[in-house]
C-alpha cells in the first residue's frame, strides 16, 4: 500500500522543525557573510593597492573549506560521545559571538578580521556537519529518512541561494555593511533560540575499540576504517563527494559563464544560479514522492543520468546561444528569457539541479541507514572530509582546464558530464545494488 501522506507533515513535529530552522539559518548566515565579503572585496569598498582581488577571493574560499580537513574528525568524535542537541546549542551560541565580531569587522572595514571570522564560521560548520546528518536518524523513523533528508537538502540549497543573493545585494546599499552586520547577529540569535527547542539526542552505546585521542590524522584513519566496514556506505561517500565536486564546479563557473559566454548583464548571474539551486530543491522534494517514503537506491542512477544528459545539452545550447547573440551587446535577463535558447539554458541548469536532488537525497539516507548509531557521526565526518577534498579538486580542475589549457566553460561542462558517466559507471559496477534497485523501482511504476 502506498503512503499518500504529505512529506511536509514533519514541519508540524518538534523532533524536526526546530532542527530544520536551526540548520537553515546556519547555512543562510554562512553564505550571507561569505558572499557579502566577496562582493566587498571585488568592489571599491575594500579594493586598494594593497589587495589582490583574485588572491583574496581564492583565499576566502580556502579559509572556509580548510576547517573541514582540520576539525571534521574531532567533530564526529564529539558527536558520537555527547548529546547532539546539547552540542548544537553550544555551536549556535558560538555563532552569536562570531557574528558580533563579524559586525565589528564589517563596521570597521577590516579585511583581515573578516577573513578570520570566515575561517571560524568554517570551523563552526565543520563541527555542525557530522551532527546535522547523524541526528536525523535518531529522531526520525526509518520510513521518514527520505522525507527528512529531502527537507534538509531543500532547505540547505534554498538558504545558500538566499544568502548569496541577499548578502551580495545588501552590502552594496547605503550603510550596507552595518545593515548586514545587524542581520547576521539577528539570524544567529534566532538560530540559537530554535536550537534550544531541539529534543535531546543522547549518544548511543559506544564501541569498545573507539579512540579517545584528539589526533586528526589518527582519528581520520580510524574513522575511514569504520566507513570501509560497509562497502555500500563507502561508495555512497564517494558518490556524495562527487556530487559536491560536480555542483561546486557549476556554481563556481556560472557567474563567468553568464557574463563572458552568454554576454549577459551581471544580473543574469542571479537568474542562472537560482535556476540551478531551485532545481536541487525541487529534486530533493520529489524524492519522497518517487520513493514512496522509502530509502530508494534506485533513484541514484536516475539522478546520475540526468546530471550528464542536461549538462551535455547545456554545452550544445550555450554554443548555439553564443552564435545567435554574438552580434548584439549585453543581454538583459528579460531579453535572455524571451529567447528560445536562453530558456533552454535556464531549463538545462534547472534540470541539472533537479536530478542532482534526486541523486543526493537517497545517498545521504543510505549512509544513515547503513551505519550504526554509535559510529554514525564519525562516518559522516569522513564524508565531510571527502566532500571538502573533492570540492578543492573541482576548483583545481577548473583552473587547469580553463586557465592552463584554455578550454571554454561549455567545454568544461561537457567534460564534467562525460566524467560523471564514467565515474558513476564505476560506482554502479562496484555496487550492483544501485542498478538492481533501479530496475525494481522502474517496474513498480509500471
Amino acid at each position: 500500500m502506498k503512503n499518500h501522506r504529505s512529506q511536509f507533515y514533519l514541519f508540524a513535529e518538534r523532533r524536526f522543525l526546530p532542527f530544520f530552522i536551526t540548520q537553515f539559518l546556519g547555512a543562510f548566515n554562512d553564505n550571507l557573510f561569505k558572499n557579502a565579503l566577496l562582493v566587498m572585496v571585488v568592489s571599491s569598498v575594500l579594493t586598494t593597492s594593497q589587495y589582490n582581488t583574485n588572491v583574496i577571493t581564492n583565499l576566502a574560499a580556502g579559509l572556509f573549506i580548510l576547517p573541514f580537513f582540520l576539525f571534521s574528525t574531532i567533530a564526529g568524535h564529539l558527536a558520537d560521545r555527547f548529546d547532539k542537541a546539547y552540542l548544537i546549542r553550544r555551536i549556535k551560541f558560538a555563532e552569536i559571538i562570531l557574528m558580533l565580531i563579524g559586525f565589528f569587522s564589517l563596521w570597521q572595514g577590516n579585511l583581515t578580521l573578516m577573513l578570520g571570522v570566515l575561517f571560524l564560521l568554517g570551523v563552526q560548520s565543520a563541527f555542525f556537519g557530522p551532527i546535522k546528518y547523524a541526528i536525523i536518524p535518531q529522531h526520525m523513523k526509518s520510513n521518514e529518512l527520505m522525507a527528512a533528508n529531502a527537507q534538509v537538502g531543500m532547505g540547505t540549497f534554498v538558504s545558500i541561494l538566499l544568502g548569496t543573493l541577499i548578502g551580495g545585494w545588501l552590502v552594496t546599499e547605503t550603510q550596507g555593511p552595518l545593515l548586514l552586520g545587524s542581520l547576521v547577529i539577528l539570524v544567529a540569535i534566532i538560530g540559537w533560540l530554535s536550537s534550544c527547542q531541539i529534543p535531546s539526542a543522547p549518544p548511543e552505546k559506544q564501541s569498545a575499540d573507539s579512540t579517545n585521542a584528539f589526533n586528526p590524522l589518527r582519528e581520520t584513519i580510524y574513522n575511514f576504517g569504520l566507513a570501509k566496514q560497509n562497502k555500500t556506505v563507502l561508495l555512497c561517500i564517494f558518490s556524495n563527494s562527487w556530487f559536491w565536486l560536480y555542483g561546486a564546479c557549476f556554481l563556481t563557473q556560472v557567474p563567468n559563464f553568464a557574463v563572458t559566454v552568454l554576454a549577459g548583464d551581471p544580473k543574469l548571474i542571479s537568474i542562472l544560479l537560482a535556476a540551478f539551486i531551485v532545481g536541487v530543491a525541487i529534486g530533493s522534494l520529489c524524492c519522497t514522492r518517487l520513493s514512496n517514503g522509502k530509502v530508494e537506491p534506485g533513484l541514484v542512477p536516475v539522478g546520475a543520468a540526468g546530471l550528464s544528459l542536461f549538462a551535455i545539452d547545456l554545452y550544445f545550447s550555450s554554443n548555439v546561444f553564443s552564435a545567435i547573440s554574438s552580434q548584439g551587446g549585453m543581454i538583459s535577463p528579460a531579453a535572455f528569457l524571451t529567447m528560445t535558447e536562453g530558456l533552454r539554458i535556464a531549463f538545462d541548469l534547472l534540470f541539472i539541479g533537479l536530478f542532482g536532488g534526486l541523486f543526493i537525497v537517497p545517498i545521504y539516507a543510505m549512509i544513515q541507514q547503513n551505519t550504526e548509531g554509535k559510529t554514525r557521526a564519525r562516518v559522516l565526518s569522513v564524508n565531510n572530509i571527502f566532500n571538502a577534498l573533492f570540492m578543492v579538486s573541482g576548483s583545481l580542475m577548473g583552473m587547469f582546464f580553463l586557465s592552463q589549457l584554455g578550454w571554454t566553460i561549455p567545454q568544461f561542462f561537457l567534460l564534467l558530464a562525460l566524467t560523471n558517466l564514467a565515474y558513476m559507471g564505476i560506482i554502479f559496477y562496484l555496487e550492483p545494488l544501485f542498478l538492481t534497485s533501479f530496475h525494481r523501482w522502474r517496474k513498480s511504476l509500471l
